[in-house]
């Protein structure tokens, strides 16, 4: 039977089950204290009181959800071209979303909705910082239903059979939904073990001080003899303990990136659904993502040494976000493709492949700058303190020697990539010492600019760049003025004559 968005209807049956765990869960973190110390003196009160108390939560909370499913009611306005969620149990809300302001509509899976067998579908605007018209349990056939209508310009008729049904028959083309590119396991492999190395040193950092804070709370610092390590320690030349954590620190890095990207990323498929991209993947928690072209502003691509030899890169796409945070949460990443699957990407984003066309370089005082700022200013107060205060700092030098030269060398390699790139439709920007990214925008998706020049740069004729867009900025420092004013101008004019309507 055809599916009828124009009047209200109510989640899967089933979605009081998903209703109750979500509140159950609220529950919990609201009123987790008086959990926990119930806990630690279950012993001094009745059994009997707290078998009845927890009795109790269940049915008030079991009330709670499915008042909240009978609640919950969606439907497409027509006449409005609105989406319209209705929500609430005592505070009722409704929430109406432009269906020409949705820019993404996502269907996820965790794993109680795999179990039970029932989909969520969020839809995503550029004014909100967080997901709206969240529906949390819907079947598979509705949810690519709702979605299709939802990012459908044209009123293309969306068919589903009955609610027992598994497939869905859209009226688009059989090659349409062929995915036309997948990520094999051998690529997240690659992706794994050449990626994240920063952040996974962060998490495990983080995660080692977390255990030994939270041992020292509870007077079990024992359990960690400091002594023992420092005996270890001291038993092996420096150069060979420091060879040993590398390795083990390395060894940890690649088995956690690789399960991680493995997890997030597995089975990752891109197909073409009515002039959009649809993004599915997730082994866990399975991500089904319709992408429009026309909504993206930032498109950065990147990759290191590594992955370049393996012909592995990875793909980030900005969309137009209301603030930083939710750039961050709602980044869509593309890993483990190679250079042909690169471009095959960027012809259905841009409708072309962007040209690097003419190339700026910046100034070398951003390099001296650079240096100045991270390098000779901690050495100085690194000295000054060793001198007037305390000179065992001095005892660790070597320390100094490292942070010298790898640094300097991450900021030579930075400068060296530092460019950008401009053609008639597009700009690149080029940076990065290891993981070189690749930032691309459309020209007709700026919308502001930014000049700046300081005045003791007037005579060296050097300034920077701020392109403004919904998803970002992208910046360039200490560039040729001139130039850079020639091009802003221009800029300028094809913003003003545009009439491009991405929005």
């Amino acid at each position: 039977m055809e599916t009828n968005f124009n009047q209200p209807q109510r989640q899967s049956s089933i979605g009081v089950l998903i209703m109750f765990v979500d509140s159950l869960q609220k529950f919990a973190r609201a009123f987790w204290p008086i959990i926990l110390v119930s806990l630690f003196k279950v012993d001094n009160l009745s059994k009997l009181y707290v078998f009845l108390a927890i009795i109790g939560v269940i049915v008030v909370v079991g009330v709670i959800a499915y008042l909240r499913y009978l609640n919950f009611t969606f439907y497409i306005d027509d006449v409005n071209d609105e989406f319209i969620v209705n929500d609430g149990v005592i505070n009722k809300t409704k929430t109406t979303i432009q269906l020409n302001k949705i820019q993404q509509v996502n269907i996820h899976q965790n794993l109680v909705q795999r179990l039970i067998g029932v989909y969520a579908l969020s839809v995503d605007t550029a004014g909100s910082d967080k997901k709206e018209g969240n529906i949390k349990a819907i079947s598979h056939p509705l949810a690519l239903a709702l979605k299709s209508k939802l990012l459908d310009n044209e009123n293309l008729k969306t068919v589903v059979s009955d609610e027992n049904a598994t497939e869905v028959q859209e009226a688009i083309p059989t090659s349409e939904t062929h995915p036309f590119l997948k990520i094999n396991l051998a690529s997240l492999f690659k992706i794994g073990i050449t990626s994240n190395y920063v952040k996974s040193i962060g998490l495990i950092l983080t995660f080692f001080f977390t255990i030994i804070e939270n041992l020292h709370q509870i007077g079990k610092e024992d359990v960690i003899n400091e002594d023992k390590i420092e005996t270890a320690i001291s038993n092996y030349p420096v150069i060979y303990a420091i060879l040993v954590f590398v390795v083990v620190m390395f060894t940890i890095i690649f088995l956690i990136n690789i399960v991680r990207t493995i997890v997030k990323y597995f089975n990752f498929s891109i197909a073409k659904q009515k002039g959009s991209l649809l993004l599915s993947y997730g082994l866990i928690n399975t991500e089904s993502t319709i992408l429009k072209p026309e909504k993206v502003q930032i498109v950065n691509i990147s990759r290191n040494y590594f992955q370049k030899k393996l012909n592995v890169l990875e793909i980030k796409i900005k969309q137009a976000t209301s603030d930083e945070k939710k750039q961050k949460k709602n980044l869509i990443e593309i890993p483990g493709c190679n250079s042909l699957e690169r471009d095959e990407i960027l012809k259905l984003l841009f409708n072309q492949l962007p040209e690097r066309g003419v190339m700026m370089r910046p100034n070398f005082r951003k390099l001296v700058f650079s240096i100045f700022l991270t390098i000779i200013l901690p050495l100085t107060g690194f000295f000054i303190f060793g001198t007037k205060v305390d000179a065992i700092v001095f005892q660790y030098s070597h320390f100094a020697v490292f942070y010298t030269v790898f640094l300097l060398l991450i900021h030579v390699f930075g400068f060296r990539n530092y460019r950008l790139f401009v053609s008639d439709n597009h700009i690149i920007k080029q940076s990065g010492a290891w993981d070189v990214d690749n930032e691309i925008i459309e020209i007709k998706k700026i919308q502001a600019i930014t000049t700046s020049q300081l005045f003791w740069h007037k005579n060296l004729n050097i300034g920077s760049l701020t392109l403004h867009t919904a998803g970002g900025n992208l910046s360039f420092y200490l560039g040729e003025y001139n130039t850079i004013k020639e091009y802003v101008n221009l800029w300028l004019y094809e913003i003003e004559t545009s009439d491009s309507n991405w929005m």
